[in-house]
């Protein structure tokens, strides 16, 4: 099926492919183009089933063959976007994305393009959310208000958290937060986070050394979601709280079908669209990275494709 992208979001990931040539282990060692975060519309469907225009998002992800666990996890697959495979999986960021049936979503009639292209990050949040076993009237905090911190904040506050503190070191993010209208947005850098508050804590920085400070705020029989991708080193981590308090540290990957319950959340939660923060058209694709790469600047960026 092929699609014709109108926005696409730039990623962590996209920005150290950019910068770095890598993203954690995978290495760029030929043509690259960036993009899994997309919206778009039908440009061809040989099946009939869509119309040319039919606006929709495209899930990002194949799988390999079936494995045990969960789907995300499993070897063999690709993603859009992505050095991980080789021949590279190509990404969004182009005239046409040619993508299989069971990839393509199409977009409910209140749900524009442009707000769209926020389902596979807010994914991301939804699935920590499930890994976490739900936040319905539970106490939530979020470390790190880059845009998959507020995504997260986000799908906690919409899908019932009793609160949602957010944490960062820079002002624009927690200005960001206080937007989304989190419970708190705390400059860890001033002040100490309350100890044992929170039951559901997802870290959302991937910086290792936040997770002991993460482990006291954590409630008794709490739980704390690693959702930021941390680099594969061996780092010091005080584990006595986890013991003490019986927490469950528990680690989430991408998502899988969350993509769908991110759809119809940004459908009936208009005011998510506030997580992004500049649009650039692709002609000015160099400056949208340099803006994304400014996070205390910019929360998310899209690049305008048509």
């Amino acid at each position: 099926m092929r699609i014709r992208p109108t926005h696409v979001g730039i990623c962590g990931s996209d920005l150290h492919y950019f910068s770095d040539g890598a993203a954690g282990i995978f290495r760029i060692v030929e043509p690259l183009i960036p993009g899994h975060e997309m919206s778009g519309t039908i440009d061809l469907d040989p099946s009939g089933r869509y119309a040319p225009g039919t606006p929709v998002t495209v899930h990002p992800a194949t799988w390999g063959p079936v494995s045990q666990g969960s789907r995300p996890t499993w070897p063999g697959g690709t993603f859009l976007g992505s050095a991980s495979t080789s021949p590279h999986t190509q990404g969004a960021m182009s005239e046409f994305l040619v993508v299989t049936a069971d990839q393509v979503r199409p977009l409910p009639a209140d749900l524009p393009l442009r707000r769209a292209a926020l389902v596979e990050p807010l994914a991301v949040g939804l699935h920590a959310i499930a890994v976490a076993g739900g936040v319905r009237g539970r106490s939530v905090l979020v470390a790190g208000s880059g845009p998959i911190g507020l995504l997260a904040a986000a799908g906690a506050l919409a899908a019932g958290a009793s609160e949602v503190w957010c944490t960062d070191v820079r002002s624009g993010p927690l200005t960001r937060a206080r937007a989304l209208g989190v419970t708190e947005a705390v400059d860890v850098a001033r002040a100490e986070l309350p100890e044992s508050r929170f039951e559901v804590v997802l870290e959302c920085t991937g910086i290792p050394q936040t997770l002991n400070s993460l482990l006291r705020a954590c409630a008794r029989g709490g739980t704390l979601v690693q959702v930021g991708n941390v680099p594969n080193e061996d780092r010091p981590v005080n584990l006595a709280p986890m013991v003490s308090k019986e927490i469950q540290l528990r680690g989430t990957f991408r998502y899988d079908d969350e993509i769908d319950g991110a759809i119809a959340m940004l459908a009936a939660n208009p005011s998510i669209e506030k997580v992004i923060t500049h649009e650039l058209p692709l002609e000015s694709v160099l400056e949208a990275f340099a803006v994304a790469a400014d996070s205390d600047a910019s929360g998310k960026v899209l690049v305008r494709i048509s």
